[in-house]
């Protein structure tokens, strides 16, 4: 059970290199659009949370009642990351899925699927 968020940041750091990694071998074009859409979420929610001043989940809780236009950001930048299908992050991990099936690599694509739910389960808990 983490409670720092940098460490859960981490966590989804490692996690998002797994996609651009799976994919980077038949699609070097498309880890690059990856990495760039990551690093501008990832940055977002980073400078959300530093002007926020948050660097325990504890302290993210009681946020809301402060600044909530700041924490309704951060909850969509974190659900962005997470790729949930209206935000920016989906499409990312969308074309990933579709090339790792264009390449006859459809278990990899489930594997990958199921394993970023429990990523959204750690964004959530942020969000």
């Amino acid at each position: 059970n983490q409670t720092q968020t940098r460490k859960i940041m981490a966590f989804s750091s490692i996690s998002h290199l797994g996609w651009m990694s799976i994919v980077i071998v038949y699609n070097p074009k498309l880890a690059l659009l990856n990495f760039y859409l990551y690093m501008t979420m990832t940055a977002a929610t980073f400078l959300t949370l530093n002007s926020m001043k948050v660097l325990k989940l504890s302290t993210l809780m009681t946020a809301w009642a402060k600044a909530p236009s700041m924490s309704a950001v951060l909850m969509l930048t974190l659900l962005s990351l997470a790729g949930l299908p209206p935000l920016t992050g989906f499409l990312p991990k969308w074309l990933i899925l579709q090339e790792l099936t264009k390449q006859s690599m459809a278990s990899a694509a489930i594997i990958i699927s199921l394993l970023s739910l429990l990523g959204l389960f750690f964004y959530l808990r942020l969000a």
